[in-house]
């Protein structure tokens, strides 16, 4: 019986192989395979069976079968019995021959049957097999192919039948007439031959070691001679393959002299199939297995095939190399071992055919090549030994060579050449100089056109090569030991190049390491040795050259650090004395360096340190003699970087530098003329080098480099420049100009870095003098005004050079500048001579920072100059146009710096006033700048008022900063300059508004520094102008006013007195102001000056709001509209009812005009707080809505809204909108929360009277600005208002928070957002809630539906806060809801439930006191008659399950099984909600379980345990987590302690489950503890074979699979297996995939049953 079973589970399967599913036939192979591992013969025996038995069966599911059989038998091959073999061998060879069409996969299955059989049983196979496969007969294709993968498998098994399968096979090769035939006798001889060279190899090994080559050798031969004499010359390329595939492995096993005899021709042969360039890794395959045959044997007539041989290779290895195609990479490599295989025995001739071959005119050729010498060096390096110098004379072409992948080749073959001793010898100086050269070049790339990636094909950039070679050159630096004595020190010839520049990061890091090889050996303190004739660079010209390459830290790769700790490495080399400084230094400059980014790093700060580390190093070395020599080799220098001018900048300053510490004066002089004659003064960075060097070099020889500079210009040199004539000749003019230009600079420079003690000496007459000299030309006598800019330019900046030089000198004080009037002038002249259309240069910034300098030196300005240079400046730049967009011929260049410049130009201008305002710190000097800066404040163009109130924003700051006030005096015009810049907090622009608030603010403070307050004073109100600035950029007409409002409150609050009529009457002057918000800002704030004025009369308040709501209909300034609102909030506070009345009369929706008039009357809160009880009486008195039966809706009737609760509703809500109504709502809290709760409640659903549906439709053709009109939105925002603004704001955020407005207004959500409010109430507002509650009980018992609803609500959420605890509310709410159970609203009976639930976290104390009474309730629930949708039920199971932690044991347990039974039917139900109630509470009745229930609720536990399982993959995570709980909950009641502690550790709520595992582990528990269940267990999950749910469905049959795999045989007998197996096998055809590969698992497992 046991048998038959699994005999039926594995038809079972294989009846289900023509599922049409690819994941189901891999599942049935998967369960084949399992129940082969448990009962291998039988199933081996039920699929043969099967298969013979279903003849018909498609061969795609014979094909499932056959591989699952294949698997079994190599998993159990050593288990195997002889006569299942012999079954499984004819079965196999049966299906693999039954049909003479090849179909591939069905008879390769077969075949790999056999194969994997024959691993062991290889004569039984044989036996089999050479049955179809008789002499004079074309066999089976699979019958050859089965041979040919046996002899690789089992070759020991296989090479004793060769010489007979040979022996039958050799007559079939001419009867075969199709090629596939042909291509699988071609594919077993290549096995064959393989095999038998293998079993040769292992001949100690082998079963029969008598077995020789020569048995095989003539057989394989007749066999060569067909395929070589007949099938190779075929069409088909399969074929031709296959051939040449099978010659190569036979060519081992011919016999010698027939090998010789073939070779003339089965070379050439070969070479003839290189035509197909498809084909060429095959025949490279098997050339190169001819070769190693033909060489083994010492063939002669391999000699005369060698230059055919080697031309063909050569082809091969020169052609195009497409990396994408593996198979050309293979015929690549397969081309070099042939090379490698002649190389060995023709060293010689080999050489002799490559090395011409590197002068070929084509790259191809000359890369391959290369390419081939590389091979042939590493791979027959004994046979080249002696080749050595002969290769590397071969060399120079090749090092000459301009292609990219040339050099590639080249670097490859260095690499080569390094490790095997090439670069020793003599010309080996060449190839690493070429390498070097590769390091040099550019590393950047320029972006490329996507193409087809292909090594040879693609363009090859130097970037590329440059990687390659720095790879290179640190690689045979540090890997290669043979190659330090060859780089050290000859790498450091290198160092010196400019054009090698780029190489220096790779040269540094070799040469630091072979260094560092160097001192760890035997020479800690080494030098470098300069021998006669050595072309090593000297110590001089290695410093000048790394300290110059370090000035740019972040260039190529980290050069500069990497030449710094090269220079570290080499301080002896340099000079003995330098190794405790530079030890100490060096590091320091590097780790700044590495800490630093390049946009953290200032250049200018790190050639500072540059500098200053080479002035050490000159201080330390302290010889005059080495130090002229670094002065003449950097000045030897400078001529090699003139393509690269920032360099030549920094080496100029280490001359300077330099200089400026030698004691040879001659020296000194000699160096400077020098570099005067030899200057390129046509370059910018050139004349800035040359006057830093000069600057520099006179902080040690002042004297020597004014008279060298005065010289200079005296010479022939500056003489045949400048010639009466020249100046009419605009080359030589230009020319000219430059040299002045650069003599100015130098001049400024020298002051700059001239002794202080010193400087003030030789201002005017010698640096002034000179400067003016070169500036002002004169032709004929007459004075001709230069238009050069870079002479002008010169000028300024040596002006400010000499300005500074003045300002720190020692004797500063005392020191007139006589010539300050000129230069100011000058100045001027140059700012005047700027096009007022456009900013194209840098000449206005820089000579008004000139101008600034100027300033603040002796003698000062008179008022009119002042004046002049003040009205000139601002002229210049204020009214300057800069378009957004640059005309085309402005290029991009100079669009790109065009915002940078007016940058730069503005802060000069605001620097040059604050200068000027500094000497004059008084209210009259202040006053008098504002004259001058006035009318661009108020001018009518946008642009120049913002650059206006910018700068003036800049001077106020700086004039408060920099006040000081020794007593108090008056600030006499703050008034006046209030009224020029209040108006401005609403301009046009933000820039402009944000300024004009700083200016208020400066003013301010400036005004109460006056008044004697100190210095660190902070003024709150005044602090708060601040914050607006924020809020300014909004251009929001609302936001301005507010702002300026606050403005005008802080203006009004600190303007002194005596101010405020100078005030008001500039500020009505704003009223003309050519910016309409100023004007209106300017309103403003004289409204908010007088605000106290006006009054009314009670019988004219009607009609004067009548006039009021009419004019703000009429205007739009915002000034008036202000005023108007005022107007309302007067009269309101002398005639509340009359204004109330008659505000309500005004037609709804509210207009913007009726909306500010309300809210004028919350300003105050008295008078807010009457206004609110009016309108709350307004609201309660009328009815909230009336019925109307629509025609359209047939007897449905529909609810609409009266007027005036309306009305007063929306009055409401503008009134508590405005911040200061707070403490009114605060009195009035607990009516306006209750008034309003309950008018959100009725008008949930309500809809406009049709008459203002249609003036709500009239308004917005008008395009009117009205609100929408809708009476529950209407109350909800009401009151959301009267919660922000009663101090309840958190409230109204945490009820936003959680969606609850939204909530609110909806008709079947309204109570949740009741909910939410109720607990943010209890939350947040506790204390108001008693007299909320008193207020709202009486509601419990209202005439609307709505109403009650909303109140059970209400009170239900309460009960889940303690806060009704504390207040000793709980007694009267519980009360009230217990009795709504009897309300005739399903709503009202499931919320009253849903708060007695709640009891169980806002009085858990409570609870037990109360228990009958609250247990009884929720039964009640539970057996509600009238809820057809369960909700009641839904509601009393959620109760239940929260009060059950509090209830007395007793309560419960006299239910416990009553509720376990009734709460049954819902695990199953298609509600979610009730799934997920119902699981968690039978999660909680498991607490109750223990004593005298124990037994009966273990029941019930495993009752629902299937069920709770299954839905650990229901649909709704949400019932996921319930299970989850209640497994958790039972897992203690359950009485296994592994079961439990599983439940505890993996029924995470919030963690993924692997369910296939844990399901796994909980059966093996299972049937350890319970195994008495199975059958209860394995029914259930039977029911759930018909889930709905398709997840349900699958993990029903693998509860059962691991049931099964886990239960011992004794218990097994408890289960009817072929009810078992009959379900499963109609599951088996479920239309899910999932289940039916789970089904076909769970039956690979049922043969443990069996």
């Amino acid at each position: 019986m046991s048998e038959s079973r699994v005999k039926r589970l594995a038809m079972t399967l294989m009846d289900a192989t023509t599922d049409k599913d690819p994941l189901v036939h891999e599942q049935i192979f998967s369960a084949l395979c399992y129940l082969g591992g448990a009962e291998p013969e039988e199933i081996l025996n039920a699929c043969e069976e099967y298969l013979r038995q279903h003849d018909k069966l498609a061969y795609p599911h014979r094909i499932i079968i056959l591989r699952a059989m294949e698997a079994v038998v190599r998993s159990n091959l050593a288990q195997l019995d002889k006569s299942t073999a012999k079954i499984v061998i004819f079965l196999a060879s049966n299906e693999m021959t039954k049909s003479k069409e090849i179909i591939f996969e069905w008879q390769q299955a077969a075949s790999n049957v056999l194969v994997a059989v024959g691993r062991r049983f290889i004569n039984k196979v044989m036996e089999e097999v050479l049955t179809k496969f008789q002499p004079g007969i074309v066999p089976h294709y699979f019958i050859v192919q089965t041979f040919a993968n046996l002899s690789m498998t089992n070759v020991f098994g296989m090479v004793p039948f060769l010489n007979s399968i040979l022996g039958t096979m050799l007559p079939m090769l001419g009867l075969a007439k199709q090629d596939n035939m042909r291509t699988v006798f071609c594919y077993a001889l290549q096995n064959f031959s393989e095999s038998i060279q293998e079993y040769m190899a292992n001949l100690d090994q082998a079963p029969d070691p008598t077995v020789r080559r020569d048995t095989f050798s003539n057989d394989i031969f007749s066999a060569y001679e067909i395929l070589f004499n007949n099938w190779l010359q075929t069409r088909e390329t399969k074929l031709r393959l296959a051939v040449v595939e099978a010659l190569g492995p036979m060519s081992h096993l011919l016999p010698s002299e027939k090998l010789e005899e073939q070779l003339p021709r089965l070379i050439p042969g070969i070479l003839t199939l290189y035509r197909k360039p498809a084909e060429a890794y095959y025949v490279s395959k098997s050339l190169c297995q001819i070769l190693e045959a033909a060489v083994n044997i010492g063939s002669r007539t391999l000699d005369t095939q060698l230059e055919a041989l080697l031309n063909a290779l050569q082809l091969q290895i020169c052609s195009p190399l497409d990396s994408s195609m593996p198979v050309q990479l293979k015929n690549h490599n397969e081309v070099l071992r042939c090379f490698t295989v002649l190389a060995s025995s023709f060293p010689d001739r080999l050489l002799a055919f490559l090395l011409p071959k590197l002068e070929s005119g084509n790259e191809r050729m000359r890369v391959g090549t290369l390419t081939t010498l590389r091979q042939i060096i590493n791979s027959a390096s004994s046979q080249m030994e002696i080749k050595k110098p002969f290769i590397l004379s071969s060399m120079k072409l090749p090092l000459q060579d301009n292609s990219n992948k040339v050099k590639r080749a080249v670097v490859q073959l260095i690499s080569a050449m390094a490790h095997h001793g090439y670069l020793e010898q003599p010309g080996g100086e060449a190839l690493i100089e070429f390498l070097v050269r590769q390091c040099a070049l550019p590393g950047d790339q320029p972006p490329q056109l996507p193409r087809r990636h292909s090594l040879e094909t693609e363009d090859l950039m130097d970037g590329h090569v440059r990687d390659i070679s720095v790879n290179t050159l640190f690689l045979i630096s540090t890997t290669v030991d043979r190659m330090a004595d060859v780089l050290w020190p000859y790498l450091l010839e290198f160092v010196i190049p400019i054009h090698l520049s780029n190489a220096l990061t790779p040269l540094c890091k070799s040469l630091i390491f072979l260094a560092a090889q160097r001192q760890e050996k035997d020479e800690p303190d080494f030098q470098l040795l300069y021998e006669a004739g050595a072309t090593l660079p000297t110590p001089h010209a290695l410093l000048a050259r790394l300290l110059v390459v370090s000035s740019q830290p972040y260039v190529g790769e980290g050069r500069a650090a990497a030449v710094l700790r090269l220079l570290n490495v080499l301080h002896l080399s340099v000079h003995k004395a330098l190794g405790p400084l530079w030890g100490k230094q060096i590091p320091k400059l590097v780790e700044h360096l590495e800490a630093n980014t390049k946009a953290s790093l200032s250049q200018k700060e790190w050639e500072d340190q540059l500098l200053q580390f080479l002035r050490q190093t000159l201080e330390a070395i302290s010889d005059t003699p080495w130090t002229s020599q670094l002065i003449l080799e950097m000045g030897r220098q400078l001529s090699s970087y003139n393509g690269s001018p920032l360099e030549k900048n920094f080496l100029y300053k280490c001359i300077g530098t330099a200089l400026a510490a030698c004691p040879n004066k001659d020296l000194v002089r000699k160096q400077l003329q020098e570099l005067l004659e030899t200057a390129r003064y046509q370059e910018e960075a050139e004349r800035e080098g040359l006057a830093s060097c000069l600057g520099l070099c006179a902080i040690s020889h002042l004297d020597e480099t004014l008279a060298k500079l005065e010289e200079f210009v005296k010479s022939d040199v500056f003489k045949k420049s400048a010639g009466l004539f020249s100046i009419f000749k605009d080359h030589s003019d230009n020319e000219v100009e430059k040299v002045k230009s650069t003599l100015i600079l130098c001049y400024g420079f020298v002051a700059k870095h001239a002794p202080k003690e010193l400087v003030l000496a030789r201002i005017d007459a010698d640096i002034l003098r000179n400067i003016f000299l070169y500036f002002n030309t004169k032709v004929l006598g007459i004075k001709v005004e230069t238009k050069d800019l870079m002479l002008k330019l010169c000028l300024i900046r040596s002006i400010c050079l000499i300005c500074q030089a003045i300002c720190n000198s020692t004797q500063s004080g005392d020191f007139t500048f006589s010539r300050k009037t000129e230069l100011v002038s000058q100045m001027m002249d140059f700012i005047k001579a700027e096009p007022l259309d456009s900013l194209r240069t840098p000449i206005r910034q820089k000579a008004m920072t000139a101008c600034m300098f100027l300033v603040v030196l002796e003698p000062p300005l008179s008022e009119a100059e002042k004046a002049e240079l003040v009205e000139t400046c601002l002229g210049s730049v204020l009214p300057l146009s800069l378009p957004e967009a640059p005309k085309e011929k402005d290029g991009g260049l100079e669009a790109e710096h065009k915002e940078p410049l007016w940058c730069d130009t503005l802060c000069a201008l605001k620097d040059l006033l604050k200068s000027i305002l500094h000497r004059h710190m008084t209210p009259h000097g202040l006053q008098t700048m504002f004259e001058h800066l006035s009318p661009w404040v108020k001018s009518a163009k946008e642009h120049e008022r913002e650059r206006g109130v910018e700068v003036s924003a800049a001077v106020l700051e700086f004039y408060r900063e920099k006040l000081n006030v020794n007593t108090v005096v008056p600030f006499y015009n703050v008034g006046l300059l209030i009224a020029l810049f209040a108006p401005r907090c609403t301009d046009s622009l933000a820039g402009t508004r944000q300024h004009a608030v700083d200016c208020v603010h400066s003013l301010l403070y400036i005004q109460l520094y006056y008044e004697g307050f100190a210095r660190d004073h902070k003024d709150e109100s005044l602090e708060k102008l601040k914050a607006l600035k924020t809020g300014l950029r909004d251009p929001d007409v609302n936001t301005l006013f507010q702002a300026c409002c606050k403005i005008a409150q802080v203006i009004a609050k600190r303007l002194p007195p005596d101010q405020l009529l100078s005030l008001l009457l500039s500020m009505l002057e704003g009223l003309a102001d050519p910016d309409k918000n100023c004007s209106r800002a300017a309103t403003v704030v004289v409204n908010s000056l007088l605000k106290e004025r006006g009054a009314v009369l009670l019988e004219k308040v009607p009609k004067i709001l009548a006039v009021v709501h009419s004019k703000l209909q009429e205007v739009e300034e915002e000034a008036v509209r202000k005023a108007a609102q005022q107007t309302v909030h007067i009269l309101a506070t002398q005639h509340k009812a009359a204004v109330v009345s008659s505000l309500l009369g005004n037609p709804l929706p509210l207009d913007s005009c009726s909306c500010l008039m309300w809210r004028a009357l919350a300003s105050e809160p008295p008078l807010a707080s009457q206004v609110l009880e009016l309108l709350l009486e307004k609201v309660n008195r009328d009815v909230p809505y009336k019925e109307n039966k629509s025609f359209l809706r047939g007897s449905c009737s529909e609810r609409v809204a009266t007027f005036f609760p309306l009305a007063a509703t929306c009055a409401l809500h503008e009134i508590m909108s405005v911040p200061e109504c707070g403490p009114a709502i605060v009195g009035l809290y607990a009516e306006l929360f209750v008034s309003l709760l309950l008018r959100v409640s009725c008008t949930v659903g309500v809809h406009l009277p049709k008459n203002m549906q249609s003036k709500e439709r009239k308004s917005a053709a008008r395009g009117q600005p009205l609100r929408p009109l809708d009476p529950c939105s209407s109350a909800v925002e009401t009151l959301k208002a009267m919660l922000t603004q009663g101090g309840s704001e958190e409230v109204a955020r945490a009820v936003s928070a959680s969606g609850g407005w939204e909530s609110l207004r909806s008709v079947e959500r309204h109570h949740d957002g009741v909910a939410v409010l109720a607990s943010a109430m209890a939350k947040h507002a506790g204390p108001k809630l008693p007299l909320i509650v008193k207020t709202l009980s009486p509601m419990l018992n209202s005439i609307y539906d709505s109403q009650r609803l909303t109140t059970t609500a209400f009170f239900a959420e309460l009960l889940s806060s303690n806060v009704v605890n504390d207040l000793v509310l709980l007694a009267s709410v519980m009360d009230s809801m217990t009795a709504r159970q009897r309300d005739p609203c399903t709503s009202v009976r499931m919320l009253a439930l849903r708060g007695l639930g709640n009891m169980a976290s806002g009085s858990p104390e409570k609870v037990r006191r109360h228990g009958a009474q609250l247990l009884a309730s929720m039964m009640n629930g539970m057996d509600d008659k009238d809820d057809p949708h369960s909700l009641v039920a839904l509601e009393a199971m959620g109760g239940l399950a929260k009060i059950l932690g509090f209830l007395e044991e007793r309560d419960v347990r006299s239910m416990l099984l009553h509720i376990a039974i009734r709460i049954r039917p819902f695990f199953d139900s298609e509600k979610h909600e009730l799934r997920r109630s119902s699981i968690l509470l039978f999660g909680h009745l498991t607490k109750f379980s223990a004593g005298s229930c124990e037994e009966a609720f273990f029941e019930q536990i495993l009752n629902g345990l299937v069920t709770l399982l299954l839905h650990l993959q229901d649909p709704k995570p949400e019932v996921v987590k319930a299970c989850k709980f209640a497994l958790r909950q039972c897992g203690p009641s359950m009485g296994c302690p592994v079961l439990c502690d599983m439940f505890q550790n993996h029924l995470h709520e919030d963690r993924s489950l692997h369910y296939g595992e844990f399901m796994n582990d909980v059966c093996k528990h299972l049937m350890q503890s319970y195994p008495d269940t199975l059958s209860r267990l394995v029914a259930t999950n039977l029911f759930y074979f018909k889930s709905n749910w398709p997840d349900i469905r699958a993990a029903a049959p693998m509860f059962v699979g691991f049931l099964v795999l886990h239960v011992d045989r004794e218990h097994s007998q408890q289960l009817d297996l072929d009810e078992l197996i009959a379900a499963l096998t109609v599951l088996l055809k479920d239309p899910v995939t999932a289940v039916r590969v789970k089904v076909a698992e769970t039956l690979g497992r049922l043969v443990r049953m069996v």
